[in-house]
């Protein structure tokens, strides 16, 4: 048996709860690592709260969690790239919140020495995210991308991410955040009222591509009018407006897998010396629901983690 917390109906941080469960076993093509510490993203309390059941039905008693960084145990049949002993973070479909998890060979990379096991779990879901929106938005160097909730753990990544490729970044935020966007490279503008103006202000030719990563307020109309329609326009953050507006959303695909070449594009970032993720605030797992309360309040800057064991 292994430790987890879980979640056995919706609604509030509360309802998360310590339970045991069997030790899992990896299946072909996968393996199981001793997890050491667990990001904490958005999508985890939407999908504790029931907001996201339309898109991801769970079963109870669930285990959330999407990214870990740990040590491998055991491997599953046909896997030659691991051994157990091997330190390494990846993506995991569920069951982070945990101190064991099986993910898949394919979406974990070797965790460098360098890196501690609170930023390397904080990686995983930023990169992929970043690394997939930026590939379906087809922006390209020298053109003007506009991010809304551009200093949370995904808006950090995708800054430094565009900035490697030659692509000008304007990030929504608070005014407290605008230093840190200005270190990523960005141009900061504030959200709320006016933020058409300011945006236009500093790109009076426009905006190329917009990306909504905060799903908050009414960005997804201005956003189209910035951006000239709404097929320049991608939200990873609100479902219901991209089908009230008629923007794309994306929540990752079944079918296309983008962990691998995000994961190699941050550490290549990591090994310039170049790589930058604030942790915001750093938990164990047994107080998981005080992370969630942080994630709900929003103005993260950076990640939430979960240390394990």
């Amino acid at each position: 048996m292994t430790k987890a917390i879980a979640f056995s109906a919706f609604g509030g941080a509360d309802v998360l709860h310590p339970i045991e469960i069997d030790l899992p076993a990896p299946g072909p093509g996968r393996i199981r690592i001793a997890v050491r510490a667990a990001g904490v993203n958005p999508v985890d309390h939407k999908l504790r709260s029931g907001a996201m059941e339309g898109l991801f039905p769970v079963t109870f008693p669930h285990v959330a969690g999407f990214e870990v960084a740990g040590v491998v145990e055991a491997v599953g049949e046909g896997v030659d790239e691991w051994a157990p002993g091997d330190e390494v973070f990846g993506s995991v479909r569920g069951g982070g919140y945990a101190e064991h998890a099986v993910v898949g060979a394919g979406d974990v990379a070797r965790k460098p020495a360098g890196l501690s096991w609170e930023q390397a779990a904080g990686l995983p879901v930023a990169a992929e995210t970043s690394w997939r929106a930026l590939h379906l938005l087809g922006v390209e160097r020298g053109q003007t991308l506009l991010v809304h909730g551009a200093a949370g753990g995904v808006g950090t990544i995708l800054l430094q991410f565009a900035r490697s490729r030659g692509i000008r970044v304007i990030g929504t935020a608070s005014e407290a955040n605008h230093p840190y966007l200005r270190e990523l490279g960005a141009i900061p503008v504030t959200y709320g009222d006016g933020l058409a103006e300011r945006v236009r202000a500093v790109a009076p030719e426009g905006v190329d591509r917009v990306l909504d990563a905060a799903g908050q307020g009414d960005v997804l109309p201005l956003s189209i009018e910035l951006a000239d329609g709404p097929e320049q326009v991608l939200t990873i953050a609100d479902h219901e407006g991209s089908a009230e507006y008629g923007v794309r959303f994306s929540a990752g695909s079944d079918t296309v897998h983008h962990h691998g070449p995000a994961l190699a594009a941050v550490l290549a970032l990591h090994e310039e010396g170049t790589l930058h993720l604030p942790l915001h605030q750093v938990f164990p797992l047994a107080e998981v629901d005080r992370a969630h309360r942080v994630s709900e309040q929003g103005h993260v800057r950076g990640k939430l983690v979960l240390t394990v064991g």
